[in-house]
């Protein structure tokens, strides 16, 4: 972080407001100045204590404390963005109905800047049409609504209506701060195919040859388009434990192969196909049974491992929209990790990926020590069919998802692919 934020963070009563506290950690830990204002309700299961240690900041919850500083008013005020998580059903309403009655709503309703809801709520609230009506509205009016996360619930229930974990709120928390605006929630409809991460070729039961994919930049990818509406499928390889994001579904894959037929399965329902794993281009000709054996004799000879080339899923995607057998398909988008070498720079080597590829968007990376590969922030080039380029500026792998979604979003819009 290059300038502190002011953040308030709003908790309503809900059983998931333990998690908000791991939230406003990791909010502070970034260098942001935090203020936590919960519900009388949201103090029933976590205490003010804990979120006054964890922040620095007092904590109130209604518009009586500190009269004089006029609290009600000032807090949202000043505020460079307010995040509420839990967002209960009950909480959702209010701030629909405008109203007022504690500290919470009232920020909510003198706040000009993003105001970022985390849901949280059985999923019969969450499907009732009163929820589906007041999140539509909420959207409209500009704030941002995450989709929630699908999984274990309050006793043995189950579904969708989870709060999202702490980590991927405040992701999304930063892209609004870094993007400077509210996230558009323009591709509602649009089926989306991701992949993300290295394929695994294996040599024997015990060796592979891989990759330094972590999958951040994929999962990045799946996780802003699935806040911006979309339905997305993501098809992860190896992703070093990374947090499924919520509202996504995930298909999990090891090798090239498996990446190959993922995608014939899953391509010829999607509209968008974002190609963001790094696949390998070789894998082992045979793959041995039994453990390759290191010889005791110093002087043996290295065992020869013969590589064939695996499929280019990317070029075999473009290649079936042309024929007609992915007739949804609207925008695929490619990413290239580029050296520069003596034949030319990073771009002379995208540029004739591009036309090679045939996709409508490449995505490009300079890779490097520290630079593209298993690191959080990230830049580049956009390159497009029609021959536009366009920088990609340094910071978050999210914010860099979400600048080529803007792009996306603009083929959608033309009518193009």
């Amino acid at each position: 972080m290059t300038e502190r934020k002011r953040i308030i963070v709003g908790v309503a009563g809900g059983i998931a407001a333990y998690k908000a506290a791991t939230l406003v950690r990791q909010l502070t830990e970034a260098g942001h100045t935090v203020r936590v204002v919960p519900t009388e309700s949201a103090l029933r299961f976590i205490g003010a204590a804990t979120f006054e240690a964890l922040s620095g900041n007092p904590v109130h919850t209604g518009v009586w404390d500190d009269v004089h500083e006029v609290p009600h008013v000032r807090i949202g005020q000043e505020a460079d963005l307010v995040v509420v998580a839990p967002a209960t059903a009950d909480l959702l309403a209010r701030a629909v109905s405008g109203r007022a009655d504690d500290l919470l709503t009232a920020t909510l309703l003198t706040a000009r800047c993003p105001v970022l809801f985390a849901p949280a709520m059985h999923t019969e609230m969450w499907f009732h049409p009163a929820t589906v009506d007041n999140v539509a509205t909420l959207r409209r009016r500009g704030a941002v609504v995450l989709e929630p996360a699908s999984g274990r619930l309050t006793g043995a229930d189950s579904g969708a209506g989870r709060l999202p974990e702490a980590e991927e709120i405040s992701t999304l928390a930063n892209l609004l701060l870094e993007r400077g605006d509210a996230l558009p929630y323009d591709l509602a409809g649009v089926r989306v195919l991701v992949t993300a991460g290295g394929t695994r070729e294996p040599i024997d039961p015990v060796r592979f040859i891989g990759n330094r994919s972590s999958g951040k930049q994929g999962y990045a990818m799946a996780r802003v388009m699935a806040q911006r509406g979309a339905e997305v499928t993501l098809i992860a390889g190896n992703t070093a434990g990374l947090i499924d994001p919520a509202g996504v579904d995930v298909v999990h894959i090891g090798s090239a192969a498996q990446l190959s037929d993922a995608v014939a399965k899953h391509a010829p329902d999607a509209h968008v196909l974002v190609m963001a794993a790094a696949v390998a281009d070789f894998r082992p000709t045979e793959v041995q049974t039994n453990k390759i054996k290191k010889s005791a004799d110093p002087d043996a000879a290295a065992p020869v491992i013969e590589l064939t080339r695996t499929d280019d899923v990317l070029a075999g995607a473009v290649r079936a929209r042309t024929d007609g057998q992915l007739p949804n398909m609207r925008a695929i988008v490619g990413f290239a990790a580029e050296t520069g070498d003596a034949n030319g720079d990073v771009l002379f080597h995208a540029r004739a990926k591009l036309k090679r590829k045939g996709c409508d968007l490449l995505v490009v990376n300079a890779v490097g020590e520290n630079r593209a590969f298993e690191v959080d922030n990230n830049d580049g080039w956009l390159l497009a069919a029609d021959g536009a380029e366009s920088a990609l500026e340094h910071g978050s792998k999210t914010l860099m998802a979400s600048r080529i979604v803007d792009a996306i979003g603009a083929i959608l819009q033309s009518g193009g692919g």
